[in-house]
């Protein structure tokens, strides 16, 4: 079937002047009726635009689609397959962004707490990420974790922020105790805060809070958090909190 300008420009939901850029740089040409002269396009340049717009949509510019398209070796199954990849990665990211987007209008409109991370959630944060994919996995199931979720969802932002400074304060501290007997009442006093600290977003227990002492020296990403303290806190963290629950 062919179709004439205004009818492909109504099809393919684009502008008869598009098409007629198009035309004049040579990217989608087209035969002429030989009654009346009007361009009329055929089922090959229908496919042709469909790969323009394709990777338009993709952000290609003019130039680098003529080039490919006009390339001898071009396959347009294979490059159908690609667009289709290509616009799936695509719709993962916008699809990432519209979250982003959502938390942060409940952010300012709300007042909800949202973590200064979450701002750039979809740009990228890959830590954080594996560390809430992680705690889902292992601590998905248990009451504790649904706790936790359930405070973080109520929190204000001025909340959290007081929270924040409470636990970046008990960090403080512990560093500057180092080098103190672990046993001794000025730092299981700090632990002790430390412990009731996490009160804040679940009912801590022994078990879990050996647990945590554990990660803090066998998972990187918290040896390095509590390194910015100073170098060997985590491990005086660890071995402080683990005296305090023998204690306890």
């Amino acid at each position: 079937m062919s179709y004439t300008i205004n009818q492909l420009a109504k099809i393919a939901n684009t502008s008869v002047r598009t098409l007629h850029h198009y035309y004049n740089i040579g990217l989608l040409t087209s035969a002429r009726n030989i009654k009346n002269k009007y361009r009329v396009y055929e089922e090959v340049d229908l496919l042709k635009l469909q790969q323009i717009l394709f990777f338009r949509e993709l952000d290609f510019k003019l130039e680098e689609i003529k080039a490919i398209i006009e390339n001898p070796n071009f396959d347009i199954a294979g490059a159908l397959k690609d667009h289709r990849q290509m616009i799936l990665l695509k719709r993962k990211r916008l699809d990432a962004l519209i979250v982003t987007i959502d938390k942060t209008i409940n952010k300012v409109t709300k007042k909800k707490y949202m973590k200064d991370e979450e701002l750039y959630d979809s740009f990228t944060k890959k830590e954080m990420e594996e560390l809430s994919a992680e705690a889902k996995e292992r601590w998905g199931h248990t009451a504790a974790y649904k706790e936790s979720e359930q405070k973080m969802r109520d929190m204000t932002k001025e909340q959290m922020d007081v929270i924040k400074k409470e636990g970046d304060d008990i960090s403080k501290k512990a560093a500057a105790l180092m080098g103190k007997d672990v046993g001794s009442k000025e730092v299981q006093d700090v632990i002790a805060l430390h412990y009731k600290h996490l009160s804040n977003f679940y009912t801590p227990s022994p078990e879990m809070y050996r647990g945590l002492a554990e990660m803090y020296i066998g998972d990187t990403r918290f040896t390095k958090y509590f390194e910015g303290y100073k170098v060997g806190l985590a491990q005086f963290m660890h071995d402080a909190m683990i005296v305090f629950i023998k204690n306890k």
